[in-house]
């Protein structure tokens, strides 16, 4: 294992400027994401001691606006049951578990112990596990009474805690093993038991549960996501989870993984915010390794193929601008360019184009392709489908130091994926091939570091 690195200005070439990375050493997974009277917790799976994967602890991060990030003191970290994997956060309202101290509502975060990854847990089974704040967040105890939820299956893990209005319980999403999921309810979550046991196949890990509506006062169904993003939408019926059909897709990307929502988020916004963990991204020589995607809100709507989900950033990126190029009705004909003058690098990139039938419609941003062709969607080695709406390519373009985040059509295909700066690349360009096409609209707003107004 490498060791350490030392500490850091957010200044290296390869940083992320507008995606949260840890200080310095290894991140993965997003954790117990909760809001709470102003400001949102993030957790993340965390190496204090390496570069690389190992020793997970969990780190601790919170934003008053989900794009400036202050890392915390790591908030739970191994001990004789196991090292802290993944896991969710709530605020227990109305003192269900007991735990509440005076008038501040109780924190609870629910993870992994994984027995046998460490020298400490030797022999011990992976088991779930709740540590609590009574000081809002700020410091957790580990309940005394640990673990809440012995071994189901071999290295069960991934707790996801939901409160269910409707049936006035606490449910608990588990990963079993292989593409099999168990969920429980609790009424005091601190004792669990069995409801049901669903299959989605082609995922594991990382469960999300939550509930969403197609509109504010529509009927209320729930979406169960696995770390890939893929996603199921149904009902609660008689008390368990009810679906039709096999996991959708949600983003084609190569980097999108171990997704999770934030728990708590005021009625009054009413958003439900969705984060990932960029897996894959290689930082040569850097001190830091690994980066969150940027938060998206989710939207549910009916198209043709029936309930489905799209991501859009959330607005809260407006707070990186620092400039505005726009053009409106600009004809390309085929084979020719247009070059726009680089600055900044980092670009929130919206367009709408209009194309003939078979026609290519090339992006370049910052030396990497972005490439639309025969109602494919294509970039960074992956593809993602997208038939056009009148004949009208809608994207939208995240490009920060070491990552694209790419949306198709109001979010509702997207592609997120890390790059390494392409050596003299900088700018964007977009050409057509084999026809004519016309850049109806299209506005480009550089970024500025979400660093510069502190760490």
């Amino acid at each position: 294992m490498q060791p350490a690195a030392p500490p850091t200005a957010y200044d290296q070439a390869l940083r992320p400027q507008f995606h949260f990375t840890a200080r310095t050493n290894w991140i993965n997974d997003p954790n117990g994401l909760f809001y709470y009277k102003g400001t949102y917790h993030m957790f993340f799976q965390h190496n204090p001691d390496g570069i690389d994967w190992g020793n997970m602890t969990w780190g601790h991060a919170v934003s008053t606006d989900l794009v400036h990030w202050h890392q915390l003191a790591n908030a739970l970290t191994p001990d004789a049951l196991g090292t802290m994997f993944s896991g969710s956060g709530v605020v227990d309202w109305h003192n269900t578990a007991g735990l509440q101290k005076g008038k501040t509502p109780t924190i609870l975060l629910f993870y992994t112990a994984a027995g046998g990854t460490s020298t400490e847990s030797a022999g011990k089974p992976f088991t779930q596990c709740m540590a609590y704040s009574t000081d809002g967040g700020v410091t957790f105890t580990k309940y005394p009474g640990n673990p809440l939820i012995p071994e189901i299956a071999n290295q069960n893990r991934d707790p996801k805690v939901v409160w269910d209005a409707a049936g006035r319980r606490w449910l608990l999403a588990l990963y079993l093993e292989g593409d099999m999921f168990e969920l429980l309810h609790s009424t005091d979550l601190l004792h669990w038991h069995k409801l049901q046991t669903i299959s989605l196949p082609g995922c594991d890990e990382c469960p999300d549960l939550f509930p969403m509506t197609t509109h504010p006062h529509g009927h209320q169904y729930w979406v169960m996501t696995a770390a890939n993003g893929h996603y199921v939408v149904g009902d609660m019926v008689d008390g368990r989870f009810m679906f039709q059909g096999s996991p959708v897709v949600s983003d084609y990307g190569p980097n999108f993984y171990a997704v999770q929502s934030w728990s708590d988020i005021p009625r009054s916004d009413g958003r439900r915010i969705q984060i990932a963990w960029m897996r894959g991204g290689q930082y040569p020589g850097m001190p830091f390794n690994g980066q969150m995607s940027f938060p998206c809100v989710l939207k549910l709507h009916h198209d043709a193929a029936g309930l489905r989900l799209s991501r859009w950033p959330v607005r809260e990126i407006s707070r990186f601008y620092s400039g505005q190029q726009q053009w409106h009705d600009i004809k390309l004909k085929s084979g020719t360019q247009l070059t726009l003058k680089p600055d900044t690098g980092l670009w929130d990139i919206t367009m709408k184009v209009k194309c003939e039938a078979g026609t290519t419609i090339t992006l370049t941003v910052n030396g990497h392709d972005i490439t639309y062709i025969r109602n494919m969607l294509n970039s960074m080695d992956s593809g993602a489908p997208l038939n056009l709406q009148h004949g009208i390519l809608n994207l939208r373009v995240l490009a920060d130091v070491t990552s694209l985040e790419i949306y198709g059509d109001k979010g509702r295909v997207s592609l997120t994926g890390c790059v390494l700066p392409v050596n003299g690349a900088s700018g964007i360009a977009i050409k057509c091939d084999g026809g004519d096409a016309k850049i109806v609209s299209m506005t480009v707003h550089s970024l500025h570091s979400s660093w510069l107004s502190g760490k």
